[in-house]
């Protein structure tokens, strides 16, 4: 063989080896990669309207969903009773809704026990009581009648104000009205007062020159928000509720660095605009690392709170339900999210 033939063989064989090289390389980088993130499942959540909640839809505009491997579908509910309930019913294929613990505590049963995995937000003074002129305190609406719908959050807000003032809910009469309906009520001075969230709160107050005597910035609220499944779909999506709630510990970290584009983003989804949204977000502790922690790592905070939602609902049984003991507080998926995370 003559010395140009050598060369080329030996050219052919060199390229060969890198060839071969660089395929066993491709092969162990995609099998790695393949253990450490198999394809996730999708998640299908229910979801109402509520800053505290709808800051989640940052994460579809930013493509923090793409960026964890996750497909989500927010499915929008009219109410939170509607979305837990359809969560532990397993209606509709949804995985877990967005809801107050309150709600989840009332929750009719279903084929599971509800499981709570993350605290979204915690009310600081986005809900409160709204007065007539001449009712200028909480204790001044013994004997008065105030509207708030029966077993809701708005029912739990009241309950709340009348015992840090020391007023008996039998004291009080409640009108088991909606609340556009209590906002409506109030304008014709046919209630002396109303629970009502902001902006309603504060436009009420203004438009009957009433008063707001109490909001839940006075106390450590009990109008908790959460995301609910149950616990068997916990234990069967782990690694896609692990994502998810790694995505929603971004979108906290966006609210602290860039709060105007969370704000505006999250607006142009749900017909508002970026101050509007950020003027109602301001009135809720974030779900963000510090509070989960509070609320996750010790478990008490939670159990706390559902113990003395159990004792208001026995005080006040105007609502006729009672509260369920079998709630389970599952801080596998935040613990695992928080300590993987990083900003």
């Amino acid at each position: 063989m003559s010395k140009q033939g050598r060369n080329k063989g030996q050219r052919w064989r060199s390229l060969s080896g890198l060839c071969l090289i660089a395929l066993i390389m491709s092969l162990m980088v995609n099998a790695c990669s393949l253990g450490q993130t198999p394809q996730l499942k999708p998640l299908k959540i229910g979801i109402t309207t509520w800053p505290g909640f709808d800051v989640v839809r940052y994460a579809k505009s930013a493509d923090l969903f793409k960026k964890y491997g996750l497909e989500v579908e927010l499915v929008q509910f009219e109410n939170q009773q509607d979305s837990a309930r359809a969560v532990l019913r397993g209606r509709g294929s949804l995985d877990a809704a967005f809801a107050s613990l309150w709600d989840v505590v009332q929750v009719d049963p279903g084929t599971d026990k509800p499981a709570v995995v993350l605290v979204t937000n915690i009310s600081h003074g986005a809900d409160g009581i709204v007065t007539q002129p001449g009712i200028k305190s909480v204790e001044a609406l013994r004997g008065k009648r105030v509207g708030a719908k029966l077993g809701t959050v708005n029912h739990l807000i009241l309950l709340e104000a009348l015992k840090l003032h020391r007023v008996k809910p039998a004291e009080v009469t409640i009108e088991d009205v909606s609340n556009e309906s209590a906002v409506e009520l109030m304008a014709k001075g046919k209630l002396d007062g109303a629970v009502i969230w902001e902006p309603l709160l504060g436009d009420t107050a203004k438009k009957i020159k009433g008063n707001i005597v109490y909001t839940t910035k006075e106390i450590d609220s009990l109008v908790i928000d959460t995301l609910v499944s149950r616990s068997s779909t916990i234990t069967a999506k782990k690694a896609e509720f692990t994502q998810f709630i790694s995505t929603w510990l971004d979108v906290m970290h966006a609210v602290d660095v860039e709060p105007k584009a969370v704000y505006e983003q999250v607006g142009q989804q749900i017909g508002q605009s970026g101050a509007s949204f950020g003027s109602d977000y301001a009135g809720l502790k974030k779900g963000d690392i510090p509070l989960q922690k509070r609320m996750f790592q010790s478990q008490d905070r939670l159990k706390q709170a559902i113990a003395q939602m159990s004792q208001l609902l026995k005080d006040d049984p105007r609502a006729g339900r009672a509260a369920r003991e079998d709630i389970e507080i599952n801080a596998e998926p935040i613990t695992t999210a928080i300590n993987g995370w990083k900003p």
